[in-house]
């Protein structure tokens, strides 16, 4: 298997209901690496995953959708706690909804599969991957 990985970032607000979240159940707010992960069975015509340009152009479309955000007021998150494997999911999704739609380019139709890791901390990080 084949993989091509791109990485940018997102900073959002955002709070926890349950306690087994302690204190962030308050408001808070967190920054995001973030690292999509495109894979293949094997290379493209033109020997290659997946154009790393539009990749790192769609990843970063899907997270200016979320950048600077209170994600409490977002309603596509209303009742839901955006954990960090769940904001993985979030963005694994809506990268495969652009593949689909042929924003990668014609070829990204043959990906096998994508998966997004969220890095929190530098000791912490979720990931999430999902086939195509």
């Amino acid at each position: 298997m084949f993989s091509v990985t791109v990485r940018d970032h997102m900073m959002i607000a955002h709070s926890f209901r349950g306690e087994v979240f302690g204190p962030a159940q308050q408001l808070h707010g967190a920054t995001f690496v973030v690292d999509a992960t495109f894979r293949r069975e094997s290379l493209d015509a033109d020997n290659i995953v997946i154009d790393i340009g539009r990749a790192a152009e769609q990843l970063h479309a899907v997270l200016a959708d979320l950048n600077y955000r209170n994600l409490d007021d977002e309603p596509a998150f209303s009742g839901t706690n955006t954990t960090t494997e769940a904001l993985a999911q979030v963005v694994a999704d809506r990268l495969a909804a652009r593949v689909l739609a042929g924003d990668l380019g014609e070829t990204a139709l043959g990906l096998a599969g994508i998966a997004v890791t969220l890095g929190e901390s530098h000791v912490a990080w979720a990931s999430y991957e999902r086939p195509l």
